[in-house]
């Protein structure tokens, strides 16, 4: 899955205002919640964490805040984490950047952006698709389009979410026909106002990721290009903010809430029934689209790899060249992995 530079208030537009805190580590936790009790730092060990409240950027209703209810993920955890909504990525790189939060997970264009105008955050971890092969996000037409290639869109309208991930996708996929942006134009539309345009007939093609996408295509839409590689990664990255990794004991505490989220996403891959519904209830669509759009939230949280790298700095460079970002970033300094080598979400034992 896949946010305006400005400081706080600028961010508070795409962030939705109810906040939710967490009383973790405040008291008894649920036991029938299925891992309440689950394996690591306690207040025993850490008891200087309890003066920390982390928040979580759930980026365009993850299912992350829902989960942490449903598995009692953090009950036992001995610090406060509260979620904040954001509708895609740049915004919450924008929080993370100003310190506005601690943690969230992005596509792979927004820490780009986000680099090319501010710092304060760095690329933490990787959230790998456990469904390599199948797209999570896709550009479409609408029904009765007469597009039917990449080529097809010299001249056309394409909405696109600016500096997200789809922003990369319609970027890549132009290349990879000879076009450029200067060959079409992109309406730079946040999901809500590109649904609207695409409803419409306002604009001849929408680069959007799952629900979104998998949502219109039921409703009669194509599918024009798929999001996949060589031309888009499966792969999204957490980020953080530097005011929490560079507190050596603030750093150790996010790093077991890096550790807890992805245990509880873990979880929720090996229930699917309740992760759609974790799903619907954060983002407002019927069970059975949730449920449909799975694979783009089903993934494996590891460390950052140099493979990660070149892959980002392959496509920051594509968006210079573009004039699409003004300034060269270099993805290595933006880096700094949170978890330890070889860990891998899929093999934590998860099965209650």
């Amino acid at each position: 899955m896949r946010k305006r530079m400005t400081g706080v208030i600028g961010t508070l537009g795409s962030l939705a205002l109810a906040s939710t805190l967490l009383a973790c580590g405040a008291g008894e936790p649920d036991t029938a919640a299925p891992l309440s009790n689950v394996a690591g730092s306690s207040d025993a060990k850490h008891p200087e964490w309890a003066k920390y409240t982390f928040t979580i950027g759930d980026n365009g209703g993850d299912g992350s805040q829902e989960l942490a209810r449903i598995t009692g993920v953090f009950d036992n955890a001995p610090y406060k984490v509260r979620f904040a909504r954001f509708t895609f990525g740049p915004p919450l790189v924008q929080a993370a950047a100003s310190g506005d939060i601690d943690l969230g997970s992005v596509g792979d264009v927004p820490p780009i952006t986000g680099a090319a105008k501010e710092y304060g955050f760095k690329v933490v971890a990787v959230n790998r698709s456990l469904t390599p092969d199948q797209a999570v996000e896709n550009i479409i037409v609408p029904k009765g389009s007469k597009l039917r290639t990449a080529a097809d869109l010299k001249g056309k309208t394409i909405a696109v979410p600016q500096g997200s991930s789809a922003h990369g996708l319609a970027l890549n996929a132009l290349k990879s026909v000879g076009l450029t942006p200067k060959d079409v134009k992109l309406a730079f539309l946040d999901p809500a106002a590109g649904a609207t345009a695409f409803n419409t007939g306002k604009v001849d093609a929408w680069s959007i990721w799952n629900p979104q996408s998998a949502i219109a295509v039921k409703n009669g839409a194509r599918i024009l290009v798929k999001g996949l590689p060589p031309i888009d990664q499966t792969s999204s990255y957490y980020v953080a903010s530097d005011t929490s990794l560079k507190d050596k004991s603030k750093r150790a505490a996010l790093t077991d809430v890096l550790k807890r989220l992805s245990r509880e996403f873990a979880w929720a891959v090996k229930h699917p029934d309740q992760y759609a519904q974790a799903l619907s209830k954060e983002q407002g669509i019927p069970p059975a689209d949730a449920k449909a759009s799975l694979a783009a939230y089903s993934n494996r949280v590891t460390p950052v790899e140099q493979s990660d790298i070149e892959l980002e700095q392959k496509l920051a460079d594509a968006f210079l060249e573009a004039g699409q970002i003004t300034k060269k970033v270099d993805v290595k300094s933006i880096t700094d992995n949170l978890l330890p080598a070889g860990y891998d979400s899929s093999k934590l034992e998860v099965t209650s």
